[in-house]
């Protein structure tokens, strides 16, 4: 699914054609997303204009000054910059119509993301409200992660996919980082020491960024908003690498369940 990065580089990608653009209309050809695309939509956001593009974990945020489009992409949602008019294939769920003649196309084969609107602070809503810090933000440090970590019995990888611990740390930047830092996916998060938490926040960011500066990962049905696809996936380290070489020490990459979700890591290289 699209991952903090692969977000982010959505973001990127769109936001120069629709900042400062006035929304026309938003075309509903399917209310039945994860949640239920308010019936009111194109009522609320028509005549809008885009003051900004912002992300908030995994979500964007299409700014206005009477609220805000938010956006959840799910586990196969991709967004497209095309003409207006340009005939909708089968999961092609939405459009926001922007008056340069261009839409905004939400296209979702599982229906599981989510356009909503958002009339007040977007910080206060129900499904941001308690999201943790950015991991590219100052706050997301040692310190903070290794206070977070204290006492807990929660392996540390699904502690650190925990939206409320730190946002956007999805299943194959954790694997990632997890192995830059040498730190075992089943390590209880308390048993981390000061200094494995200070090399594991920046094992976080740097994978991040490095994913980020490549475009995102391409997996399945997931491309840009200008249509180019990530290349992050040429430099997984672990991730998908069942049964290859470690590249660092030769060793046979492993596969277990953890929390429910694909676990790769070297056994040997991870304590």
């Amino acid at each position: 699914m699209p991952e903090l990065p692969e977000v982010e580089t959505t973001r990127c990608g769109i936001a120069p054609h629709v900042e400062g653009q006035r929304i026309v209309r938003v075309v509903v050809r399917d209310r039945r997303l994860r949640q239920p695309v308010p019936r009111r939509i194109n009522q609320l956001a028509a005549g809008q204009i885009i003051r900004a593009v912002s992300r908030r974990g995994k979500y964007l945020l299409l700014e206005s000054a009477a609220g805000s489009l938010m956006i959840h992409l799910g586990m196969s949602g991709s967004l497209r910059l095309l003409p207006s008019g340009t005939a909708a294939e089968k999961h092609d769920h939405i459009d926001v119509e922007l008056a340069d003649g261009l839409c905004l196309r939400l296209r979702d084969p599982r229906r599981f993301g989510l356009l909503l609107w958002v009339a007040d602070d977007p910080a206060l809503h129900p499904l941001l409200e308690k999201l943790g810090p950015e991991p590219l933000e100052r706050a997301f440090s040692a310190a903070y992660l290794s206070g977070r970590a204290r006492g807990r019995a929660l392996a540390v990888k699904p502690f650190l996919m925990d939206a409320q611990v730190v946002v956007g740390v999805g299943n194959i930047y954790a694997n990632e980082a997890l192995f830059s830092a040498a730190i075992h996916p089943r390590r209880a998060a308390g048993d981390l020491s000061p200094d494995e938490c200070r090399c594991l926040v920046k094992a976080i960011k740097d994978v991040l960024r490095r994913a980020i500066a490549q475009g995102g990962t391409t997996l399945r049905d997931f491309v840009a908003g200008d249509g180019r696809p990530g290349y992050f996936k040429q430099r997984l380290k672990v991730y998908g690498r069942e049964g290859s070489p470690c590249l660092v020490c030769g060793g046979a990459i492993a596969c277990e369940r953890l929390g429910q979700r694909a676990t790769y890591f070297c056994g040997r290289c991870q304590r």
